[in-house]
């Protein structure tokens, strides 16, 4: 299924952009642990980064670098961090119009990586929990010029059903990565996105039903088609990726790599899938694509500075 099976016409406008993140911004504060401290107890760590995060601007980040022209419509906060967030996002080339200043504090992430490089995150939303309906209704006629929204839930829940409801108003496909998971989400309201994209433990949140075999993958993936649901992603790390849709399943298997840190994977994911398909590639192409680059991705340290470029992913 290509792009243009579903876009709108308004991708084909002259001067749009690709593709619109509404979402959020972080500071991640990676630690590198050999353990998690018991109760009570202080424990030295190994090794630290600091960099740019938030699953919004991770997969903005992650789809500038690919190529494509991405808007970014976020809130951070009135602290140091701030600069350097709207630096990076310029420096990845990402437009910073829509990139509002807040009386708060940024959104920060303290993120644990143990010696499996599995992770284990906290954050601290700070403005991007002011991110308003008011703010989609502001950078209304950029968001309109685009191909795609791609919206995450570190955000609050009527900013999110705002902009589901202005893609389904204005004729802008809708792609939502339910992350993190949030049981108050009401299905109802976001039925008509185009594409649902939660990884197996945000599947299991949300639909209350296990997850342990693909089989049961299977049968939660149809509970959310059954709600209304278009196209559902579910990523399942070293398992791959399965969409579902009212064709069936096709299922992608991943590419093997010596994982160093997959903090950050599924963002990588949903940046180039997004980018692949503004591209205008198949949608089982632009699953194997987006495999390999977070594949790729889980070989580096770090969140967005373990993205690659168009130039050195090279597919």
């Amino acid at each position: 299924m290509p792009l243009a099976a579903w876009a709108s016409p308004l991708s084909a406008m002259i001067g749009g952009m690709d593709i619109a993140v509404i979402g959020s911004n972080m500071v991640d504060l990676i630690a590198y642990i050999d353990r998690m401290p018991a109760e009570g107890e202080t424990v030295r760590t190994p090794d630290f980064q600091m960099g740019c995060g938030g699953k919004g601007a991770n997969q903005a980040v992650a789809a500038s670098r690919l190529g494509a022209v991405v808007l970014m419509v976020t809130r951070v906060g009135n602290d140091l961090f701030a600069d350097n967030t709207i630096a990076n996002f310029e420096a990845h080339g990402i437009d910073t119009t829509h990139v509002l200043r807040t009386e708060a504090t940024s959104g920060v992430a303290p993120i644990f990586v143990d010696p499996q490089s599995r992770n284990s995150i906290i954050i601290i939303p700070g403005a991007n929990d002011h991110l308003s309906p008011a703010d989609i209704d502001a950078a209304a006629d950029d968001i309109a010029r685009c191909r795609l929204i791609v919206l995450q839930l570190e955000v609050p829940l009527e900013t999110v059903y705002h902009a589901v409801e202005f893609g389904r108003t204005h004729g802008v496909p809708v792609l939502l990565n339910p992350a993190p998971a949030n049981a108050e989400l009401d299905f109802a309201r976001i039925a008509s996105v185009d594409w649902f994209v939660p990884n197996e433990t945000e599947l299991a949140l949300l639909t209350g039903l296990p997850v342990d075999s693909l089989d049961e993958v299977d049968a939660a993936a149809s509970a959310l088609l059954a709600r209304g649901m278009t196209n559902v992603l579910v990523t399942l790390g070293a398992r791959g990726v399965a969409w579902y849709s009212e064709a069936g399943r096709v299922l992608t298997d991943a590419e093997t790599v010596d994982a160093v840190d997959t903090t950050g994977s599924g963002d990588a994911f949903i940046g180039c899938f997004a980018h692949s398909l503004v591209s205008g590639l198949a949608v089982e192409d632009a699953l194997v694509r987006a495999n390999a680059y977070a594949a790729d991705s889980v070989t580096h340290r770090g969140t967005q500075a373990s993205y690659a470029d168009a130039a050195s992913f090279g597919r």
